[in-house]
């Protein structure tokens, strides 16, 4: 029985003829997502600015105006209400109480029963609290951490190839990452562990398919000392082109799946994964290879400029 093979042997595709395009598309996209993130910020969850968060399923599509209404009446604070997910769930977000006399659980309790109001059917699902100074450093940890991810990437990208490679795989990593901060500030999803998560992950998937990618290309510069380095760079795009695409599909199924049916807690991880995994894949052809050109990679980059060897001079040295 053959098997199925989604790419085709010996696939000549010209992926360098278009990096010029491909490269003014990547500045647009990250000057959009650090212009959404200027203008709208992120959506960050109670993980990371604290406060209460509770979340609400109702029978029909929540009465988002008439809930507003009489929580505002509580005067507890500005909160925060929004679908989650669907029309049916609504996410109440607000600050901790300040006032001594009332109790984190007696605010909570004092919401429940105005949303009630607004909706006998309702039904509460989870209520999250986390205080200021907790918030601090879980935002402080999650930025931290995803830091040393990439510092760690840059080192080991360091020692295993040359410094091209490892500045050509950190501005990878920085364009994965910016555009995917402005698909969130774009879309207002809620920014929490989960997603910082997923932001880790990202820089994992993205590293992985590129270290393949540099690989080969490293590969082929000893073989082909006298080949031009574009047509290098396509013949080792195009070979590693089979195991790039049935990798990215499979993770594009399996998180698609996960986004429609999954469970809501884990939405957010679900579409920062899928959308990382999209802008990976299209980064590690458009990005991390075109990179090795603009930095100066040639066929004779790596080539040892050592003396010539003892039997060259003993021959210089004969009669």
């Amino acid at each position: 029985m053959r098997l199925l093979k989604l790419v085709p042997d010996n696939t000549n595709v010209p992926f360098m003829r278009w990096r010029m395009p491909a490269l003014l598309l990547s500045l647009a996209l990250i000057a959009a997502s650090l212009g959404l993130l200027a203008a709208k910020g992120l959506n960050l969850g109670v993980d990371f600015v604290g406060g209460q968060m509770i979340r609400a399923t109702f029978a029909q599509a929540a009465p988002l105006d008439a809930i507003r209404s009489r929580i505002g009446a509580l005067d507890l604070g500005d909160a925060t209400i929004q679908e989650f997910g669907d029309p049916r769930t609504v996410s109440i977000r607000m600050a901790l109480p300040q006032g001594k006399g009332t109790s984190v659980d007696a605010a909570v309790e004092r919401v429940k029963g105005a949303v009630r109001q607004a909706s006998p059917d309702v039904r509460f699902d989870a209520v999250e609290t986390v205080t200021g100074k907790v918030s601090e450093e879980l935002a402080w940890d999650g930025g931290v951490s995803l830091l040393l991810a990439i510092l760690g990437i840059a080192v080991y990208i360091w020692f295993r190839f040359e410094w091209q490679f490892g500045v050509g795989a950190i501005l990878t990593l920085f364009h994965d990452v910016a555009i995917t901060l402005g698909f969130f500030a774009l879309t207002q999803l809620e920014v929490n562990l989960n997603v910082v998560a997923a932001f880790l992950t990202i820089v994992g998937y993205s590293l992985n398919d590129t270290v393949v990618v540099y690989d080969r290309i490293r590969e082929n510069l000893r073989k082909y000392r006298k080949m031009e380095i574009v047509p290098l760079i396509d013949l080792s795009l195009n070979e590693t082109l089979s195991r790039t695409i049935v990798t990215s599909l499979s993770i594009i199924l399996a998180l698609t799946i996960l986004l429609f049916v999954g469970p809501d807690v884990i939405f957010g991880l679900s579409a920062a994964i899928l959308f990382g995994a999209i802008i990976g894949t299209y980064s590690t052809i458009y990005v991390s290879a075109p990179m090795l050109i603009w930095l100066g990679v040639g066929p004779d980059s790596f080539v040892p400029t050592s003396a010539p060897t003892n039997a060259e001079r003993v021959g210089e040295r004969m009669p």
